[in-house]
């Protein structure tokens, strides 16, 4: 795939241009692109460039649904060919953005990719408490938790969730990973998390390596 297409995947989603992002999208696949590239160079890159206009405030609300959903046609349009891998026991992952935070657009790729690849996904949403993480990994026998958020007002649920698993003798029974643009492999290091992803191609393989390591200890994992 040439720098040139991932770039404009990039501009149209800036852009607001759903049916640039749209034509964009279907170039990937008629070059016979690496759609995981597609998606994590171009639309999320664009995305996160609109993120920090909107930062910036040259961008406002409006503008940054309009990005949003310029981004999601091209999603629509690259999903059905994201390679599907098969796993030989079905993994089951809880994810979601913790309390506080309504931003879900880094956590639905995640999501995404994650399905891609052969695991099980519960998405609980936005805005999660984090005694809700816990009740739904208990209760659907989840192996993962993924806790996302992009505002460092509410990093401190990610905390809050490791300590309820030990404060009820459930640490060892799940792997806790974390990830967003205010965290850190330093802030998993600090909370005890198992483990910490900076996009979501790399949480896929993150998952990956702590379920086929489920001896390993928190944060030895590295990215």
């Amino acid at each position: 795939m040439t720098d040139e297409l991932l770039r404009g995947l990039a501009a149209a989603v800036v852009d607001m241009d759903e049916a640039a992002t749209v034509e964009l999208a279907r170039a990937v696949l008629e070059q016979g692109a690496d759609v995981y590239q597609a998606i994590e160079h171009g639309l999320a890159a664009g995305m996160e460039r609109a993120g920090e206009l909107f930062e910036e405030e040259e961008y406002f609300i409006p503008e940054l649904l309009m990005c949003s959903d310029a981004m999601y046609a091209g999603l629509e349009i690259l999903k059905p060919h994201i390679p599907r891998e098969q796993v030989a026991e079905k993994v089951r992952i809880v994810i979601g953005v913790v309390q506080g935070d309504t931003h879900d657009i880094g956590k639905n790729l995640v999501r995404i990719l994650l399905e891609a690849g052969g695991f099980e996904v519960i998405d609980l949403g936005r805005d999660i408490p984090p005694a809700h993480f816990v009740h739904t990994a208990r209760e659907v026998n989840a192996q993962v938790i993924a806790l996302s958020t992009l505002m460092t007002t509410t990093m401190r649920s990610m905390e809050e969730v490791v300590r309820l698993l030990e404060k009820e003798n459930e640490r060892a029974r799940f792997k806790v990973i974390v990830g967003g643009g205010p965290i850190s492999q330093g802030f998993c290091d600090r909370i005890g998390a198992d483990g910490y992803a900076a996009n979501a191609a790399e949480a896929v393989k993150l998952v990956r390596r702590l379920v086929a390591r489920e001896k390993e200890a928190p944060c030895t994992a590295t990215l």
